[in-house]
């Protein structure tokens, strides 16, 4: 069944919920307005509207599985889950970072997200990364190691799992930086030299581990 945009109705729950997140955002007021409205409203209603069908559809999947959005709708950590991850939505056009904080969304309301304050901690995270960020993340969980390479250094596997990065060591120690500083990785830097076995190693740690099986679709 194919979604459009979930319309207002007493019975809409689904809409109800993303509503809860859409009325977090503040209305913009003052001088200039018209011309703000004119100019940056259009397009941002747009990002409001793609998200509200894409965790729309998501939460009516879910309750055809047999999920209760009503209670969902009762349930003050989702909605400030939801509200967190809808105000981070309008600020991005990465669909990978949308899909992100959608597949958040949908791992809490099926019960598989973590705690609270690792929650809103992960949410954050997933505001302030970049796409290039999740990619080196998952870099880190699961580094493959080019065949025959028996000594290295991580930067050498990183550029070669991630070609876009080939050659760009100033981007990609600032985006390992950013990971190893919240705590994602335990490895601080990408320059050791080691065995080809060692490279292959997983470097995330516990909260990274856990931030990929959040923004992952189950």
């Amino acid at each position: 069944m194919t979604l459009n945009v979930p319309k207002p109705s007493k019975g809409d729950v689904a809409h109800a919920l993303i509503k809860a997140g859409i009325s977090a955002i503040p209305l913009v007021g003052g001088p200039g307005v018209e011309l703000f409205q004119y100019v940056v409203q259009p397009p941002i209603e747009k990002r409001r509207t793609e998200w509200m069908e894409q965790v729309g559809e998501k939460l009516l999947e879910l309750e055809r599985r047999g999920i209760d959005l009503a209670a969902l709708q009762d349930n003050p950590q989702f909605i400030t889950a939801l509200m967190q991850a809808t105000t981070a939505s309008i600020r991005t056009h990465q669909q990978i970072k949308l899909d992100a904080l959608k597949n958040a969304i949908i791992n809490i309301a099926l019960g598989d997200g973590p705690d609270e304050t690792y929650q809103h901690l992960l949410l954050g995270f997933i505001d302030d990364f970049t796409e290039m960020h999740f990619r080196v993340l998952s870099f880190a969980k699961d580094p493959r190691v080019p065949a025959g390479m028996s000594m290295g250094g991580i930067g050498h596997v990183l550029e070669d799992n991630i070609p876009s990065l080939r050659d760009q060591s100033t981007l990609y120690k600032q985006l390992w930086k950013d990971l190893y500083v919240r705590g994602l990785v335990n490895t601080e830097s990408v320059n050791a030299t080691m065995s080809g076995n060692g490279l292959s190693q997983s470097r995330t740690t516990e909260v990274g581990n856990t931030m990929l099986k959040l923004i992952t679709e189950h």
